[in-house]
């Protein structure tokens, strides 16, 4: 029932929005045609793929950062941490794919990470000795704060039980992520 619902409050949406605007005027040209195809209209995500998104994105920014972190990280703590989080990501990773592999539809999580988090990303690559260590301890702690958020909400009111029981088992670990990156 939420599925039919959410897909008839989009639809209400998208027509009461395009209701009242006027054409713009197109030009045609073969060669901007040709040149410039039309970019697709983004697709509306179910909360549950929304969900699996953004935790799969979350996984693939711990693992990419710490990877970089354990070869450039000045401190032996922040190394050991990185190499913590490359095994503990990697794993949820797997926990998350299964969990949502068993979803109704299955759902294939898109690991692709956020614009900002390719940002974060490139200006960590640019820091080395303190400096990248400060930066990387921030942005673990940054990262973890916010998954906790998000699993926290989708175990509280996820529409994909097999995820609100990844959700739910994921909470105690992500803590203990953010307690020790917060210690760095």
């Amino acid at each position: 029932m939420k599925p039919l619902l959410l897909v008839s409050l989009s639809a209400a949406a998208l027509c009461v929005s395009a209701c009242g605007k006027k054409a713009e005027p197109v030009e045609n040209t073969a060669a901007t045609s040709a040149a410039e195809p039309a970019a697709p209209a983004p697709a509306v995500l179910s909360p549950g793929q929304a969900f699996a998104n953004t935790a799969a994105a979350s996984d693939a920014f711990e693992i990419e950062t710490s990877k970089l972190a354990a070869s450039k990280a000045q401190s032996a703590k922040i190394k050991s941490f990185a190499e913590q989080m490359i095994k503990a990501h990697t794993d949820s990773t797997a926990k998350l794919k299964t969990a949502a592999a068993a979803a109704t539809p299955a759902i294939a999580p898109d690991a692709a990470l956020t614009p900002a988090q390719q940002q974060e990303l490139a200006d960590l690559q640019t820091k080395s000795g303190a400096e990248f260590d400060r930066a990387y301890a921030r942005l673990q702690a940054d990262g973890h704060q916010k998954t906790l958020d998000a699993l926290k909400a989708y175990a509280a009111s996820g529409d994909v039980a097999p995820l609100e029981a990844f959700a739910s088992e994921l909470v105690p670990i992500v803590t203990a992520h953010l307690n020790m990156a917060k210690g760095l």
